[in-house]
Formats: C-alpha cells, structure tokens, sequence
C-alpha cells in the first residue's frame, strides 16, 4: 500500500453521520476537492461495508465536505507513483468501490454540490438517486489531460443516451446541474439552501418503505440491466415470488386490506 506524504492527516479520509435509518459518508478532503486518492477509495470502501452490514440503516447519503462533491482522481498522487502496477491496483480499486456502491442493500443518494468531475462524475452515476444543488458542474474531464474517462465511461454510459454520453467524454465539456438533469444524471436539481432538505425528504421517503423489500428491488434491479429481455423477465418474475413470501410482503398486504399503516421489519436482511 503506498500512501503519499500529502495524504497524511488527523481527519478521517470519509467521515459518517447517522440521522436515524439514514447514514450520510462525506467524503473529506477539502483541501483537494475530496480528490480519489488511493486512501480515499481505501476508506470509502471500507465505509460502504460498514453501513451494508449495519441493520439499522436503510438508506445511504454519499457527499463531498467543503466546495466540491467530488473532483475526480488524484492526479498528483497518479503522476508521483508512475508505474503500470500502481495504476492498475488504483483503477481496480476505484471499480470494486463503484461495484459496491451498485451492491449494497442500501439505496445509495448522492448529494451533489460544486464540481463532479471525471471519476466524480462516475461517483454520481453509480449512486442510485442523485440531487444536486443549481450550482453543481459535471465533466468527465480526463481527456483534457490526455487520459480519457474509460471507466467514468462504463456508469456514464448507463445513465445518458450513447450519443450524449461520448460528447461529454470525447470533449471534456462542463454541463450545469439543469442539463445534467435533462440526460438524466441527476433527479433531482434545487437552490444549494434547499439541497439538504431536498436529500433529507428523498431518503425519509425512501427510508419509510420495506427495507428488504428494496434490498431484494435493487440486487433484482442491477441484475436485470445486464440480461436480454426474455432472461430479465425470468429473473424479475422469480424476485418478485420470492418477494412475495417474504414477512414485509404478507405484513405490508395485510396492512393495505386492513388499512392501517404496516409495520416493517428492522432494516434490509441481505439479498
């Protein structure tokens, strides 16, 4: 493991909060635009295990402290461990830390404020719902520097139409929160003084419905994306029986023919 004298500091690399059912990581190093050095996406991974195995949460808030989400890869960090050795370890790292985004129980927000850059950019793609204040810019930047955005590319391309997504790789152009919103990045765009409350009202929605029924929903989700039409009906069709045996499902049935508000069990069960 190399870690870069520039990296060392008292602050935790991703910082938790828990308010409730909701566990917000921020990511933390301001100073640098919360820039993916190898330690970062070290604690970050080890965050996102943390809340995947903790009952209590049913909903997770990915941010960036200071003035940016997210700005991408470290670049000085990249440049001063120029080696093929060190940047497939880093590469791989990233892609199992977006994997895992994908996989955990949890619906995952991102809160998006400031820059969202090339692998910034791929954090808010691989997030399930993003909101994103007015003055949030995007870009997958890489090709700027010569290096293009390949795997920003692989959650880009299934969140924005072909066409659109290769403009923005292919230019390394900005695009505001307004655009973002019309290809389809983000959901949800509101004033920067409204961005918390907006989050905080999409994950108290979220956070009041089955949480293993959205666990079951979401591993089902991401399953299907991958298959052709007949075999994504097939898999969807044996998620949603065996959804339907679960106690949420016969406890949630109940409470609608009864009409009274269902009483779910405690957190997401695995998937």
């Amino acid at each position: 493991m190399v870690t870069s004298a520039s990296l060392q500091s008292d602050s935790p690399l991703v910082l938790r909060s828990d308010d409730g059912a909701v566990a917000t990581l921020s990511l933390n190093r301001p100073e640098a635009l919360n820039a993916l050095s190898q330690d970062m996406i070290e604690a970050a991974q080890a965050a996102l295990d943390a809340v995947n195995a903790d009952p209590a949460v049913r909903v997770v808030v990915l941010a960036g402290s200071g003035r940016a989400f997210c700005a991408g890869h470290d670049l000085k960090e990249m440049r001063a461990y120029y080696t093929l050795e060190f940047q497939q370890q880093l590469f791989a790292a990233c892609s199992r830390m977006m994997l895992t985004i994908m996989r955990l129980r949890q619906p995952v927000i991102a809160r998006v404020h400031g820059l969202a850059t090339a692998a910034g950019c791929q954090l808010v793609a691989t997030c399930d719902l993003a909101v994103a204040a007015d003055d949030a810019r995007f870009a997958t930047s890489g090709i700027n520097v010569g290096l293009f955005c390949s795997t920003p590319a692989v959650a880009l391309a299934r969140n924005v139409p072909r066409k659109q997504a290769l403009e923005l790789l292919y230019t390394g152009d900005f695009i505001d929160a307004a655009r973002a919103r019309e290809l389809g990045l983000v959901n949800v765009v509101v004033p920067g003084a409204e961005l918390d409350a907006a989050v905080r009202a999409l994950a108290a929605r979220i956070a009041g419905k089955s949480g293993h029924a959205i666990a079951l929903g979401k591993a089902a989700f991401y399953r299907q994306l991958e298959l052709g039409v007949s075999d994504a009906y097939a898999g969807a069709a044996e998620a949603m029986a065996c959804n339907m045996m679960d106690r949420d499902a016969a406890e949630g049935i109940d409470a609608f023919l009864a009409k009274r508000a269902p009483r779910w069990e405690q957190g997401p069960r695995g998937n």
